[in-house]
């Protein structure tokens, strides 16, 4: 098999794609190696591709000791977790998946802002222990009809997301770099006023140094004591103590939360917190979305070794 078919496998696509790949391509599992050195040190002069998934990505020192590396292939939307201008200096071209899973990471967002006003968990727990029958009815709860809903970053989730709110018959206003010409919404330039307006705060913002803590202290002050969070951009986005003091102290009234700081281990705190819905950063957890996402990974790697476009590039 050639050379120029080597690929250094950092976090791998699904085992039915990774085992059509090894038919083709030799794979390098880092992500299963006892002595990652040793392997870098006998492939780095062949690699020109890695494969990725965005919670992993790819550090700067690991670019420097693969010479010949020229693609990035990521599993995921976001690549925040990808240096994008150390791989654009060195000339390497990143690949994200994007598109793919937009129906379904909306689609959690709705779940989240429902369950969480609904208090869906609660009324879950409340009828399995027997509350229901021994106490009778559940505490009421909020509606989500003709609540204002303000989005952080319009882009093509956020979008999805809108559409899918619209129905409800809620209000929709949003914040992001600039204003949108081709959308309906009212547009926010200062997300303090968006989050006094709101009465749920949506974020769907992509991560990274831009947006780290974005959502501080004072922007869950403005959104009050009445208002919700909901998660599914990244857990960088928030500013995560200042979160759970707010939910702590009733600063706000609850938080639907796909994503956390330090994944997979989860502050223990968020678990003590009825009124808050968790979910593990499943939005595009589905096989459908998973299968598609995995699919455009593995396509542009073929692409690439073919000497063809990559399909989604990043850079």
């Amino acid at each position: 098999m050639s050379e120029n078919h080597d690929v250094l496998v950092v976090s791998p696509a699904l085992p039915h794609q990774m085992e059509k790949l090894a038919q083709e391509y030799t794979l390098h599992r880092y992500d299963k190696s006892d002595d990652r050195e040793a392997l870098l040190e006998s492939v780095a002069d062949k690699v020109r591709l890695v494969m990725t998934t965005a919670g992993v990505g790819v550090s700067v020192e690991l670019m420097d000791k693969l010479p010949k590396l020229e693609v990035i292939t990521s599993f995921g939307v976001g690549y925040d977790s990808i240096d994008i201008a150390a791989c654009t200096e060195r000339g390497i071209r990143v690949t994200n998946t994007p598109d793919v899973l937009n129906d379904d990471v909306a689609d959690t967002a709705i779940m989240l802002m429902l369950a969480t006003l609904r208090r869906l968990v609660v009324g879950d727990q409340w009828a399995r222990s027997g509350n229901w029958s021994k106490n009778g009815a559940m505490p009421l709860t909020t509606t989500l009809n003709r609540k204002k809903v303000g989005i952080v970053g319009l882009g093509r989730i956020g979008k999805a997301i809108a559409s899918r709110a619209e129905p409800f018959g809620v209000e929709l206003g949003y914040f992001g770099r600039s204003q949108q010409d081709d959308v309906p919404y009212p547009y926010f330039e200062d997300l303090l006023k968006l989050a006094d307006w709101a009465d749920v705060l949506v974020l769907a913002c992509p991560g990274g140094e831009a947006t780290r803590n974005l959502i501080d202290m004072n922007v869950l002050r403005a959104l009050g004591p009445t208002g919700y969070v909901v998660n599914i951009a990244r857990g960088t986005v928030v500013d995560e103590p200042a979160l759970i003091t707010a939910l702590r102290d009733g600063i706000i009234a609850g938080a639907g939360l796909d994503v956390f700081h330090n994944e997979p281990h989860m502050n223990p705190s968020f678990a003590d917190f009825e009124n808050v819905v968790i979910y593990p950063h499943h939005a595009s957890g589905t096989v459908e979305t998973r299968n598609a996402m995995g699919q455009l990974v593995v396509d542009n790697l073929v692409a690439f070794f073919a000497g063809k476009p990559l399909i989604t590039p990043v850079n």
